[in-house]
């Protein structure tokens, strides 16, 4: 199925949904950054676009006509830290709603953090969907029991036009794993030590962590335990007393389940790296949904073969839309 991945970041649910079977032919965003990974590891075209122009959006929706439109909206207004202020980039929620009303792809896969679901947003945007066809599948997903070695509760609505609300409930329930997957299963001989540490948000949290558990959600934060750190009565070490390291980022970036030969800029500062891999959605993750989807739709899965090439994959981030409302691409 042709996919356009919009907020697609460096890429991980894209290539989530490549692993799937999905024919991915574009993806968008509006970090520099984020795309210039994305181009170094990705195939097929990438564009740097803002959502909030939709008629370029809207333009681009025409050129590549779309099957799936899949894409994680930026979560930060939604999140705990964010204190669910819904102003500024949760709009980008009704954003990515306008362009799947405008495409109406058969299937859309939109991913946000958990409490995005309590939002006036949020239901906004459903009643949109609604309103154009869609039937709604609305899982909060635990990252452990679907491939990923860690506990990272991501929100997902799935829409197919055509479809009952909870159309796809029953294929994740089949595929959800009886037990969490750990970082030792995951990553086997790669990672080298047995406990590590991740930042706790508040003195009440946990700072050590066992590689036989899964590891605490993926954050843009990264820090070295300080001199200062008290031990937690749920750490699973004393760190006064073992050799405790936060993870590296190659380690980060396997626990987020991207490929070991994935291309990471050299030239990108290590907190901007951080952030790009803590925002990004697991690949086994946009695996797991994707296959969920294909089997529930009856589609037969064709992975996709990735080799490395010779060459980067085409820029385009220039939109030619002429008077009558046609479009198209110029070469960036």
């Amino acid at each position: 199925m042709k996919t356009v991945d919009l907020f697609c970041g460096c890429g991980g649910l894209s290539l989530g949904l490549e692993r799937a079977g999905f024919n991915v032919v574009l993806g968008m965003d509006f970090n520099e950054g984020a795309m210039s990974t994305y181009r170094k590891n990705l195939e097929h075209d990438a564009i740097l676009s803002d959502l909030k122009d939709r008629d370029r959006t809207r333009a681009l929706m025409r050129i590549y006509a779309p099957e799936v439109i899949a894409g994680g909206p930026p979560c930060q207004d939604y999140s705990s830290a964010g204190k669910r202020n819904e102003g500024g980039r949760a709009s980008l929620t009704l954003e990515f709603a306008d362009a799947v009303i405008y495409a109406l792809p058969k299937v859309f896969i939109m991913e946000n953090v958990e409490p995005a679901i309590r939002s006036e947003t949020y239901r906004q945007a459903n009643d949109l969907f609604r309103a154009a066809g869609y039937g709604l599948t609305q899982r909060v997903l635990d990252a452990s029991l679907c491939g990923v070695p860690q506990k990272r509760k991501r929100l997902f609505v799935v829409g197919a036009i055509g479809y009952e609300d909870g159309w796809l409930n029953d294929v994740i329930e089949e595929r959800l794993a009886d037990q969490p997957m750990s970082v030792r299963e995951y990553m086997g001989d790669e990672i080298d030590i047995e406990h590590y540490y991740r930042h706790p948000r508040s003195y009440k949290r946990r700072g050590v962590f066992s590689i036989d558990e899964p590891s605490a959600t993926i954050r843009g934060v990264n820090r070295e335990p300080s001199g200062t750190y008290t031990a937690h009565p749920g750490d699973v070490a004393d760190p006064s007393h073992v050799s405790v390291r936060a993870l590296t980022v190659n380690e980060r970036s396997r626990v987020q389940t991207f490929p070991r030969e994935f291309v990471w800029p050299e030239k990108l500062s290590k907190t901007a790296l951080e952030q790009m891999i803590g925002n990004a959605v697991p690949v086994e993750l946009g695996r797991f949904v994707g296959e969920c989807v294909l089997q529930k739709l009856g589609l037969k899965k064709q992975p996709v073969k990735r080799e490395r090439r010779k060459s980067q994959p085409k820029a385009v981030d220039e939109v030619v839309v002429a008077e009558d409302g046609s479009a198209e691409l110029a070469a960036a």
